[in-house]
């Protein structure tokens, strides 16, 4: 492959001055190995800059020749047979010459696609060649099944997380489902939910080392619990307590040792027939509630209840603390 530069000058009322400079030749064998023959670049920030009057021999490979050679190519051009034996049609499909040519003459794989004229399958492997290491065995099989990928992106993607859930990715009954879309959400849900749960599970492995502590600090306060005949309140009595709370509320009271090590408050939990509804936090300083919050930090329709029924019995606490004193 043979890189010219080319720079015309215009000015108004004569004819442009056009000039063209070979800068770098790409060579490569029927095995698929490179050697650059370029001139000399300057030392400026510019790619595209050479030294004009230098030779052009051999040098060591780098972004700046790779770049060049990725800009758009002479319709009129001669390949080695081997390109064209295996499967080239005269055409790039959005793929980088030398890449597309490098990945014919060395990985069968390509090689096989190209000749079935999947170009937008070999477009995706060649960008993404952790998919084609992962996806090629489940590809062949769905291939002999006569299954029609149509996104090879989202396919590969799926096929990948059926290797992490641990799924047989030789059988049609997974690689080839009849709903790719929904099949590759539903996949995709449950491992988020594997890497939540992993998460949780650290976060309390984590919080536990903080358990005696948490239990010497607010074991007084151990057994509150407030009704009002419909919400019940009732005060979060573990670390792992608090990070689950965290975790279902998705806000920040299980995170950390903020809330569950502070010596300032202690935190119920307001649900309705077991449901969690919102998360009270109570001042010991200023004996009242300063925070109050359901799912993602919104109030509900029973926050002010929640409130008041705290705050009613701020009097049962405030015996707990002059009890220990």
């Amino acid at each position: 492959m043979r890189a010219f530069q080319m720079k015309a000058y215009y000015r108004k009322g004569q004819k442009a001055d056009i000039y063209c400079w070979e800068v770098a030749r790409y060579w490569m064998n029927e095995k698929g190995k490179v050697e650059v023959m370029a001139r000399k670049r300057t030392m400026g920030i510019y790619m595209d800059t050479f030294c004009y009057d230098s030779d052009i021999e051999l040098r060591r490979d780098n972004t700046t020749y790779q770049h060049i050679a990725s800009f758009p190519v002479c319709p009129d051009m001669k390949v080695i047979p081997q390109i064209w034996r295996n499967g080239f049609d005269g055409a790039f499909h959005g793929i980088e010459p030398l890449t597309l040519f490098k990945a014919m003459l060395t990985d069968h794989r390509i090689e096989t696609m190209m000749k079935q004229c999947r170009y937008g399958h070999v477009r995706h492997f060649i960008d993404h060649p952790r998919h084609l290491e992962t996806c090629w065995n489940a590809y062949k099989i769905a291939n002999r099944n006569h299954y029609l990928i149509t996104d090879i992106g989202k396919w590969a993607d799926y096929i990948c997380m059926l290797v992490e859930m641990g799924k047989d990715i030789r059988s049609p009954h997974y690689i080839c489902p009849d709903n790719l879309e929904a099949e590759h959400d539903r996949i995709s849900e449950k491992i988020r939910a594997k890497k939540e749960k992993e998460r949780t599970e650290e976060e309390i492995r984590k919080a536990l080392k903080n358990e005696d502590k948490f239990k010497e600090m607010k074991s007084r306060f151990f057994g509150l619990m407030f009704t009002d005949g419909n919400i019940v309140v009732r005060m979060l009595e573990s670390v792992r307590e608090h990070v689950l709370e965290g975790k279902a509320m998705h806000h920040c009271v299980g995170s950390g040792t903020n809330y569950s090590l502070n010596p300032d408050c202690i935190i119920f939990s307001a649900r309705i027939a077991e449901q969690r509804v919102e998360t009270v936090e109570f001042s010991l300083e200023q004996m009242k509630v300063v925070q109050c919050h359901g799912l993602q930090n919104k109030d509900t329709e029973h926050h002010a209840d929640i409130i008041n029924l705290v705050n009613s019995n701020a009097r049962l606490i405030e015996q707990r603390m002059v009890a220990t004193t």
